[in-house]
């Protein structure tokens, strides 16, 4: 029996599988509405069989987009636009729906990675002034974000929440709080980032304060049956930087507090990062938190090979596996993962006649007819 498609459970949600989709950003919205390439893009991953879909960092305040075409959640009338892109794909797929809620902080403003993905300065047409916990650039010569104050933490807190409400208001299934890749929650972790002298800053204690703020906030705003995780960086891969440590100390608060579901991935905060790329780079800081709670783990990084993520879930280092690049180069990874672990997979009904002949069971129970 394949582990990697037996199923289990995030908080309420029963998975029948433990294949993610994880969040992948698009750069195709239009003032953070989704347009016809969502609509393509997510309802061609949620064919894939694998057991949840996040949608890509939704951006929960205009300040907060990486790029000037992120996709946004910060009014209701975003929801309504991406009403129909979730209808379609609870149509046609099983697929669990969950969305990244994001803010990029002092990496917002930047140009899509098409187009070399620098730093948009304030001014410029598709550029505007940054936030983040201290008055330091992402890298030299790049816009000086403003550091947020007592009111601006509100803000953005009252934002996340508003945001998650919207995302419970649309019939999710889970909300991923963005706390990785150098974005805002996570500048606030590293001491890289953050060099505040009140209570969000300096201690470990003190720079965790508020990311679990927003974390306990949204935890309260939504209903039971909406799951609520958080993606981390475990490491900052700069010396002096946020940590495996850390991030243990981190996992463990957000334990106590109801998380439901810790996805870890690395690195993002800083342009000095020495990252060792290898398959299964970041699986070892999954096993390592893994040690240190109850929630599921989810593990990530350059996993490629079915037998590969099969083995990291049957040794333990994580719970779940997630692809991001591996699952754009084949939408059908797991039709192919289970073909090869000997496990089935759901597929709709208009792609049952792809079933190759030597993998009969590989959709389950199917019956076609044809006059």
């Amino acid at each position: 029996m394949s582990k990697l498609f037996s199923p289990i459970k995030l908080g309420p949600l029963d998975l029948p599988n433990r294949i993610v989709i994880a969040p992948m950003c698009q750069y195709s919205a239009q003032d953070g509405f989704p347009t016809d390439w969502h609509m393509i893009h997510l309802g061609h991953l949620a064919l894939s069989g694998a057991a949840l879909l996040i949608i890509e960092a939704t951006a929960v305040e205009p300040e907060g987009r990486i790029t000037a075409d992120d996709l946004g959640i910060w009014s209701d009338e975003h929801v309504a636009a991406l009403e129909p892109v979730v209808a379609a794909m609870r149509r046609y797929a099983p697929v669990k729906i969950a969305m990244q809620l994001g803010h990029a902080g002092r990496k917002a403003s930047s140009e899509v990675p098409w187009e070399g993905g620098a730093n948009v300065p304030v001014g410029h047409a598709r550029g505007w002034q940054t936030v983040a916990p201290s008055s330091l650039p992402h890298a030299e010569g790049e816009t000086v974000p403003v550091a947020l104050d007592r009111a601006g933490l509100q803000r953005v807190k009252d934002n996340f929440v508003a945001a998650a409400r919207r995302a419970d208001a649309l019939g999710l299934d889970a909300i991923e709080i963005h706390g990785a890749h150098g974005y805002l929650l996570h500048q606030f972790l590293s001491p890289l980032a953050n060099q505040r002298d009140d209570e969000y800053g300096g201690s470990l204690e003190n720079r965790m304060r508020f990311p679990l703020e927003v974390f306990q906030a949204i935890r309260a705003a939504v209903s039971g049956e909406m799951v609520v995780g958080m993606r981390i960086s475990a490491s900052d891969w700069v010396e002096g930087g946020w940590d495996v440590e850390q991030s243990a100390v981190l996992a463990k608060e957000l334990d106590k507090l109801g998380c439901q579901f810790i996805h870890v991935s690395s690195g993002g905060v800083s342009p000095r990062q020495q990252i060792p790329l290898s398959p299964g780079y970041q699986i070892d800081f999954a096993a390592r938190i893994k040690r240190e709670v109850a929630m599921p783990v989810i593990g990530v990084g350059l996993i490629t090979e079915p037998k590969h993520a099969e083995a990291i879930v049957q040794d333990g280092q994580a719970d779940m596996v997630a692809l991001a690049r591996a699952m754009l180069y084949d939408p059908r990874w797991p039709w192919h993962a289970a073909a090869e672990l000997g496990a089935t997979v759901t597929a709709p009904p208009q792609y049952w006649r792809s079933q190759p002949r030597e993998h009969k069971n590989l959709f389950g129970d199917t019956r076609l007819g044809q006059r």
